[in-house]
């Protein structure tokens, strides 16, 4: 037992907990923490891939290029609250009123008078009316949201300003008399920033592709209150699997209303078609081929990290997965290295 205690998995263990803990006792500041994390990380791999790809033909500093897409970022939001937001919020509403008022008309066809009993039972008004008391006690704490993103913006931007000189100062424990500490917390940053970062920025890339995307498809389509879907798309897009079956039943009532049936076929051939170009080309891409999860391991990470993280688990529970994989050892996002070449004595003269 007393080996146990004192071996470096149980040691490695414990610091986990404690990590957790102190993470669970700032619960308050979690927005904060994850929003600063998650902007930090994306801005940094957007603003070194411009600067390499700018520096090909004007030489640029990368705190120049970091600082000028942080005032296009802070340009956009300003520009979407103050331009933007009432369309939306109207968008919005008027995206519940057409839902709430979806009925069935049992006189259509066959399978709609199998559907108008099912869809009596769901009680659409009620759920609805939970969704937007919902709706209205996020838009009461928007000035709290804002502000959050804002403190985020700045603490994201300081931190890669100076980047270099944080790394420098953070090297300095690992001569300290906290030396054991400081490498065990190294190894957990690392592991965490290259398999949780790596699944977020996939996340973040393939739902503004699917958005893009899909915004495009139901504009041709003719579909009302885009910009409302197209917010709708890309925020449960964020959520693995899940999302795309979610957003499936609002698109699906809204193709009926609009078109039918066989508007809802079209909906299905395009979520088909998206799912497709995700599954095939952008997570390949994007994501090692050892982070792909079977779908029951999916739907269960999102239903527990939902229950005890509310609506950050939907976005965060897959990444904080993954990690939790890369440091148990099951799965590892690095690139295995390549084993010597033997050569023969004849082959070296």
């Amino acid at each position: 037992m007393s080996k146990f205690f004192q071996s470096h998995g149980f040691k490695r263990f414990m610091l986990l907990v404690g990590i957790a803990i102190a993470l669970y006792l700032m619960r308050s500041m979690i927005n904060i923490i994850l929003l600063t994390f998650i902007i930090t990380y994306l801005m940094n791999k957007l603003a070194t891939k411009t600067t390499e790809g700018t520096r090909k033909y004007v030489p640029l500093n990368e705190k120049a290029v970091t600082v000028t897409l942080y005032l296009l970022l802070a340009g956009a939001i300003v520009a979407v609250i103050y331009k933007y937001l009432p369309i939306v919020t109207q968008q919005i509403t008027q995206l519940f009123d057409l839902i709430a008022s979806f009925n069935v008309n049992p006189d259509d066809n066959e399978i709609a008078r199998y559907l108008a009993p099912t869809f009596e039972k769901i009680e659409l008004d009620k759920y609805l009316e939970q969704g937007v008391d919902i709706t209205l006690k996020n838009i009461t704490n928007i000035g709290k949201i804002i502000m959050q993103i804002l403190i985020s913006l700045i603490l994201s931007l300081f931190i890669l300003l100076e980047k270099k000189r944080i790394i420098e100062f953070t090297a300095k424990f690992k001569d300290s008399k906290i030396a054991p500490l400081y490498d065990e917390l190294h190894y957990f940053s690392r592991v965490f920033i290259r398999s949780f970062g790596k699944v977020i920025e996939a996340q973040f890339i393939i739902a503004a592709v699917n958005c893009v995307l899909s915004v495009i498809m139901l504009y041709l389509m003719g579909f009302p209150h885009l910009i409302a879907l197209g917010i709708m798309i890309f925020i449960l897009g964020l959520v693995p699997v899940a999302g795309v079956i979610i957003s499936l039943i609002p698109m699906s009532i809204i193709a009926y209303s609009i078109g039918g049936l066989m508007y809802i076929v079209y909906i299905l051939v395009m979520v088909t078609v998206l799912h497709a170009i995700e599954a095939y080309f952008l997570n390949p891409k994007l994501m090692s081929a050892k982070t792909d999860l079977p779908i029951f391991y999916t739907f269960m990470v999102i239903i527990f990290s939902e229950h005890f993280f509310g609506v950050w688990g939907l976005i965060i529970g897959i990444p904080l997965f993954i990690f939790l994989l890369d440091v148990l050892g099951v799965t590892s996002s690095e690139t295995p290295k390549q084993k010597p070449i033997r050569r023969s004595k004849k082959q070296i003269e």
